[in-house]
């Protein structure tokens, strides 16, 4: 019966049964221990098995991608125009959300009846950020070069929070099979490739379990929220509503304005095709809150359902998993403003630079798993001048926001990469728009 049910459909109907199945308990006030004891781990053992191959997944592949690319000139040339756009976006995206979050000032209608309750409920949790967030504002200003070279890959392997790492050992490991005789680098392509299949055939296995997951994330996530008071939800979020609109507009703004123009540059895709093709990853970003996790169903969708190159994609999507998070930092910017208006603190147009740079900085930095924003946002709110602490006023509604931010950021990785693909004629030629600049002479290439 199942199988009969698209995937998207089955995730969306996994989505809606488990908001359901939280509001009723809620409602009805079910002690929440079947959900958290026999539910919740059904989606920690999904989003498990995608952290799982993450690693791998982005070593093969980006491995591969290089190499496929044939010569360190073609390489320089998709990478240069991959990391340009991904920092155009990002500085659009927070330039989006400070323009929003100016305009509509929600700080200031927070009671300050909640804000004293958040910062005393919260106290724990803002601390344990805050310790993590010290040890990198302690650091000199290289300290994030530094740390994207590796001193064990093996050590940095083992953990998702350093795939940076990885991504750079990857492509050091891809530009020199490049540079040694092709008979010797065709053994060591020949199993990466093989080995990358293995690993797209996991994620498909992992898929069969994908709406039972999704069902158990949403429905844990919505009894966690309640808490032992049904209540205190729902309070939290109508009082911090005008901030989440906010966010929410912004990342809207981000998709339907920002990656609508940049496809409609540099392809003929219909933008409303692109969405529906990369519907099931979109949803499976919102369901587990992390770019990393997703990525699997990212590069499958983008080489299948799009038509991308497999030499594409395999660049250009595990980098955007990694430096690309234009959701996040769009959700910086507008929390750091929010809480200094909260606070009472009216920032000047150099602070309000400082969190472009910083935000944009971070994004680069930060890990694509779930809660590594809170970590980053305690950073642009100490360049800015903003007590740490602050993030307690923003912690209830993050974890949702988190969901929507992540499908920004997903999607943005794939947009990127059909128009990088596009300029490089890697798409099928129905879809490439062949007036945009960066198209190289294919026919020229060729001969």
């Amino acid at each position: 019966m199942l199988k009969k049910i698209p995937l998207h459909t089955q995730i969306i109907i996994g989505l809606v049964l488990g908001l359901v199945v939280g509001l009723v308990m809620i409602k009805f006030g079910v002690d929440p221990y079947i959900i958290i004891n026999f539910v919740k781990p059904i989606g920690t053992i999904f989003i498990n098995s995608l952290k799982m191959i993450a690693v791998p997944l982005v070593f093969a592949s980006l491995v591969i991608g290089v190499a496929n690319l044939g010569d360190v000139s073609k390489l320089s040339r998709i990478g240069g125009k991959t990391l340009l756009a991904y920092l155009i976006t990002t500085i659009i995206a927070i330039s989006i959300g400070l323009l929003l979050v100016n305009v509509f000032k929600p700080g200031k209608s927070l009671p300050q009846a909640t804000r004293d309750s958040l910062m005393s409920l919260y106290d724990d949790t803002v601390g344990s950020k805050s310790d993590q967030a010290a040890q990198v504002t302690t650091q000199g200003p290289l300290q994030p070069l530094i740390e994207i070279v590796p001193e064990n890959i093996v050590q940095a392997a083992a953990d998702n929070s350093s795939m940076l790492q990885v991504v750079f050992f990857a492509i050091i490991v891809g530009i020199a099979l490049l540079q040694i005789p092709k008979e010797k680098a065709k053994n060591f392509t020949s199993f990466f490739d093989a080995f990358n299949d293995v690993i797209i055939k996991i994620v498909e296995y992992i898929m069969l379990i994908a709406p039972y997951g999704v069902f158990a994330l949403m429905a844990s996530l919505i009894v966690e929220i309640a808490g032992e008071d049904p209540d205190s939800a729902v309070e939290l979020l109508l009082a911090l509503l005008k901030y989440t609109l906010v966010v929410l507009g912004g990342l809207f703004l981000v998709v339907f304005g920002v990656y609508y123009v940049l496809l409609k540059s540099f392809t003929k895709i219909p933008f409303i095709t692109f969405l529906k093709a990369f519907r099931p990853a979109m949803l499976l970003g919102f369901s587990t809150s992390s770019s990393s996790a997703t990525l699997p169903v990212t590069m499958k969708i983008v080489e299948e359902e799009i038509g991308v190159s497999e030499e594409v994609s395999s660049f250009v999507l595990p980098l955007g998993a990694t430096v690309n998070m234009n959701g996040t930092s769009l959700y910086q910017a507008v929390a750091a403003v929010f809480i200094a208006q909260a606070l009472g603190m009216d920032l000047t147009i150099s602070q309000q630079l400082t969190i472009v740079l910083t935000a944009t900085l971070a994004a680069i930095g930060s890990a694509g798993v779930p809660g590594a924003g809170l970590i980053m946002l305690i950073i642009v709110l100490e360049a800015i001048g903003v007590p740490g602490a602050g993030i307690a006023l923003i912690i209830a509604p993050d974890r949702i926001l988190d969901m929507f931010r992540t499908v920004v950021n997903i999607t943005g990785d794939a947009a990127v990469c059909v128009a990088v693909a596009s300029t490089e004629g890697e798409l099928p030629s129905g879809m490439i728009r062949q007036s945009n600049p960066f198209t190289p002479n294919i026919e020229d290439a060729d001969g």
